[in-house]
């Protein structure tokens, strides 16, 4: 930092030589400024005077590094400014100037104390001390009751004082005042002009940009511009009327050093994370329709996931029901499309395969429909000869009654356990157990009836079935010996393809020949699976889309938020912000969009969904697919507000502050 230095001092604070400034449109080019060179020492009072066009305001630009000269140079306390990038002229503004506009630039939505704390928040001072710092100048200016009120409830007068005790929470050690009283009553004026002087007689360096002469006349200093040139400088009436200047304190005067800024911090993004929620709830109506989109896409997601998982596992329950650890024996040779009628298989087979290792039980089964009569009913079902340990292999309970157990597998008994189908049908409203029934006219005893078990994969009812022991089967029913089916029931689904392997070997050496198939129910089921996957990812495909249109609504807001406020862009830059502060604002306020409809968006979601369960919908509400949701909201507010922070990050300050 450079020393301290009074308005004594030989070297200037700042001096202008032979700058110049070119508008280019096209082709045509316009010189607005045509070598002005200038030095204002600390504590001087200036007017810089000149008509409409004569090219004060774009000189005032340039003094206040709002804008660049496009030849010669311009020394800032002996610092050449042309070598400062972008962040350390945010700084040099922050630090050095303090700015007070014809049309007061202050930010609509915030109070009077929000608005004079702008700068200070830029300077890193704490919540409390700025906020003293803002109420302490603006009740010395005379605004104590006003605190709390926005511009537009302010007289032009009570607008400037504020604009006034804002240019100099930071210390304002230059004052750049672009024709203050132009936009005030005569009044309102002498008041302004009043505390401009008097802060020139406390040590600031107060610059004054206006085209009257009797406001000019009240500064110490008065250069004439016109046509781009300087045409008159020196000593204003009042100036030479005094018989000694007033006695000016030593002012501080802070250059930024290269490396000062030290990058994003995290009080920084508080600060930045106030802003962008009090811009927000300014803007309620706007907000809510932003938050719209994302709504509905994360609450698609969540909504269309659980419905694609609830599917799934409905799908996988069901497979369950019948034994997922299955191998199912078939005779036949492999690639033959019936084998109904091949004799392969029979009851010791399925003995031998009991004892492969990891083989838990392995089931003979035969079957064929008949015709069952129950007193003077007839219903026609399926019939399955099969052995007790049907009940391990198919994972299926009893309603009532007792299954049938070995001793009745030895003894050729004719008992039978039936399913809720048979039941229903023959025996509506009663117990069947203990009742008998006629199957080829062999009476068979009921001693069971099976639990509900609903529909198989391919749509069968599996309820509609009545078991008998094998030995009865095959000797009173179906008159043969060979087997449709042995169901292998394995331990180990880790192993069940070495376990089936095992079991190829064993019968191609009882029969000397693969005279059989196998197939594998857990190859299904993960067949099964994937098709529900592919469904799940295709609804969430559908989801996501939505999530990306309302991604694009969030982007499209937040560009014609950047336009809209682009004034109060300016305002921060002027008042010290850096391209990240800016960039942090928006970007926040895209993130706080899309995370808040995110959230909603989820509580929606699980809302939706646990509707839908009244209409038997299956539903499969999971922590990972809203996580997901949430993420890919919070996703689509960073990736989507970014080229509008940007944006918003990259305006010239002058070409912002002179936006409508």
């Amino acid at each position: 930092m450079s020393t301290p230095h009074s308005r004594g001092d030989a070297s200037p604070l700042i001096e202008l030589v032979d700058i110049t400034k070119t508008y280019s449109t096209g082709e045509m080019a316009v010189q607005v400024l045509k070598g002005i060179s200038l030095k204002i020492h600390p504590g001087e009072f200036v007017a810089i005077m000149g008509q409409s066009g004569s090219g004060k305001s774009t000189l005032m630009n340039i003094l206040g590094c709002l804008d660049r000269p496009t030849t010669g140079q311009y020394l800032f306390d002996g610092r050449d400014v042309s070598t400062f990038d972008r962040d350390m002229l945010a700084l040099l503004r922050r630090e050095a100037f303090g700015f007070v506009f014809q049309s007061y630039n202050l930010i609509s939505m915030s109070t009077a104390v929000e608005n004079v704390e702008v700068p200070a928040i830029y300077a890193g001072l704490g919540r409390e001390a700025r906020r003293d710092r803002a109420e302490e100048l603006l009740s010395a200016l005379g605004l104590s009751e006003r605190m709390d009120h926005k511009p537009n409830q302010l007289s032009g007068g009570q607008q400037q004082r504020v604009s006034i005790a804002r240019a100099l929470v930071n210390g304002g050690q230059v004052i750049l005042a672009d024709e203050p009283t132009g936009a005030l009553d005569s009044r309102s004026g002498e008041e302004v002009m009043r505390l401009l002087s008097d802060l020139a007689s406390k040590g600031h360096t107060v610059i004054l940009i206006t085209h009257d002469r009797d406001v000019a006349n009240n500064a110490r200093r008065l250069v004439e511009i016109k046509d781009g040139q300087i045409v008159a400088d020196g000593p204003t009436p009042r100036a030479l009327a005094q018989t000694a200047p007033p006695p000016v304190a030593a002012r501080t005067i802070l250059v930024p050093e290269p490396g000062q800024d030290t990058g994003w911090t995290a009080k920084e993004l508080l600060e930045a994370f106030r802003m962008a929620r009090r811009a927000l709830s300014a803007n309620l109506y706007r907000t809510i329709l932003t938050l719209l989109g994302i709504v509905i896409g994360v609450a698609s997601v969540v909504t269309m996931l659980a419905v694609g998982n609830g599917s799934q596992q409905a799908m996988v329950e069901r497979i369950s029901a019948m034994g997922t650890n299955l191998l199912v024996i078939r005779p036949g040779a492999p690639g033959q499309r019936n084998a109904n009628g091949v004799a392969t298989l029979v009851p010791d087979d399925a003995a031998a395969i009991a004892r492969v290792p990891n083989v838990v039980v392995a089931v003979p089964e035969f079957s064929g429909n008949m015709t069952v009569r129950a007193g003077n009913l007839d219903y026609q079902t399926q019939i399955t000869a099969t052995t007790p340990d049907v009940q391990a292999a198919r994972a299926w309970d009893l309603a009532s009654g007792t299954f049938f157990d070995q001793e009745a597998l030895g003894q050729y008994a004719p008992v039978a356990v039936i399913g809720q189908t048979v039941a229903n049908n023959l025996f509506p409203g009663q117990d069947p157990v203990g009742r008998y029934i006629l199957l080829r006219n062999v009476p068979f005893q009921i001693v069971g009836v099976m639990a509900p078990k609903g529909a198989n994969p391919g749509g069968q009812d599996q309820d509609d079935v009545v078991f008998v022991p094998l030995t009865t089967g095959s000797y009173r029913l179906f008159g043969r010996r060979d087997l449709r089916t042995i169901t292998v029931l394995v331990d180990d689904l880790a192993v069940i393809d070495e376990t089936q392997a095992m079991i190829t070997s064993l019968l191609i050496a009882r029969h000397q020949a693969e005279d059989f198939q196998i197939r594998n129910t857990a190859s299904f089921i993960d067949t099964l699976s994937a098709m529900r996957e592919t469904m799940t990812i295709l609804l969430g495909s559908i989801a996501a889309i939505s999530l990306l249109v309302g991604g694009i609504g969030v982007m499209n807001i937040m560009l014609v938020n950047v336009t809209e406020r682009t004034r109060e862009i300016g305002i921060r830059m002027a008042t010290g912000a850096r391209a990240r502060h800016v960039m942090q604002q928006f970007l926040l306020e895209a993130l706080l969009v899309s995370a808040l409809g995110g959230v909603i968006g989820v509580v929606l979601g699980i809302g939706i969904s646990l509707f839908l369960t009244l209409f038997k919908v299956d539903i499969q509400l999971t922590l990972p697919p809203m996580l997901l949701a949430f993420s890919c909201a919070f996703a689509t507010g960073l990736i989507f507000g970014y080229t509008p922070a940007r944006r918003a990050a990259l305006l010239d300050p002058v070409v912002a502050l002179a936006a409508d």
